[in-house]
């Protein structure tokens, strides 16, 4: 089906404010960039009552900030860990504030979100390492924060679907079993060389474009020889069986629907519990961002959905 209009409309709008494409753009100037479009969000009422609280996690000798956000409810909640997406550049906890808010309430789950160090200042494996202690820390201490030491996942969009991908095959290979889902939002699973179909095919035009990502992956790599690494890119890593189950949405007008569908494949082949979702009509970063998700009838949706599978794993 064609590109949603309200997607389009979104895309004129952003493409009226005369930024220049983003792989044309320096890291500083694409948060700018960021912060400028979430200017734009308007809030959505139905979420101002989550308690949200900031914190620092001391691991090997750096602090995390991570934020939490919870609706309350009784007992110990399932506990999500969410990586933000922005290309390992240009997010931020700010740019998914509204996702985890709403998220925390629909789900009924403690949302801790992880302000993980970015690139180009901080290069792979910087980002990857702050995720996977902060999950540690969290399986660790969940119940200190009101959270349910048993049920705890990852989550994340785009980039920050690819940290969520990593951390559990990291967690899985050091022998911790604690972990109990994964949600993934259009990850980034491979590397952009050699380019899937979906990269040739929404190259530009869409939103993400396949210039914008190789510009993202060569700020976070130190060298592209870190690209056949399965840390970088989890689609290579060599077993995939042993993972907890998995919420996999990959979208219509993505580059990055290729490798997300690909991964979820491989999951599934190798018996873990896989639920894909393939979002008709829609684009990359339909889901979470902030300046797309509060004006689209199917990211509420999607979110539903979410909601719903986190709930049938209690």
């Amino acid at each position: 089906m064609p590109l949603d209009p309200r997607l389009q409309m979104l895309l004129d709008e952003a493409k009226a404010l005369g930024h220049p494409p983003a792989h044309e753009l320096t890291p500083e100037e694409a948060r700018v960039h960021r912060v400028e479009m979430m200017a734009r969000f308007v809030p959505m009422p139905e979420y101002a009552d989550v308690w949200v609280e900031e914190g620092m996690i001391a691991a090997e000798g750096r602090k995390i900030r991570v934020r939490a956000y919870s609706a309350g409810g009784d007992g110990p909640a399932p506990v999500v860990v969410f990586f933000h997406g922005g290309g390992w550049v240009a997010g931020n906890l700010e740019t998914h504030d509204p996702y985890c808010r709403a998220l925390a309430k629909e789900a009924g789950v403690l949302v801790v979100s992880v302000d993980y160090r970015l690139a180009p200042e901080h290069k792979f494996p910087a980002g990857l390492e702050d995720c996977l202690a902060a999950t540690e820390w969290v399986l660790e201490h969940a119940g200190e924060m009101g959270g349910d030491a048993s049920r705890v996942m990852v989550g994340g969009d785009s980039a920050g679907g690819t940290l969520a991908t990593v951390v559990a095959l990291l967690l899985r290979d050091k022998g911790v079993t604690g972990l109990a889902g994964q949600i993934l939002l259009y990850p980034a699973a491979a590397y952009y060389d050699p380019p899937t179909a979906s990269y040739l095919e929404n190259a530009e035009g869409n939103g993400l474009t396949r210039l914008a990502m190789i510009w993202f992956w060569d700020h976070y790599l130190n060298d592209k020889s870190e690209g056949k690494d399965f840390c970088a890119s989890p689609l290579l890593a060599e077993s995939l069986a042993g993972l907890p189950r998995a919420f996999v949405v990959t979208a219509e007008y993505d580059v990055l629907r290729d490798e997300g569908q690909a991964y979820a494949k491989r999951m599934a082949e190798a018996g873990v519990e896989v639920t894909e979702v393939f979002a008709e009509g829609m684009n990359h970063g339909f889901a979470a961002s902030a300046n797309e998700f509060p004006f689209l009838p199917q990211a509420k949706e999607m979110l539903r959905r979410v909601a719903e599978w986190v709930k049938a794993g209690r």
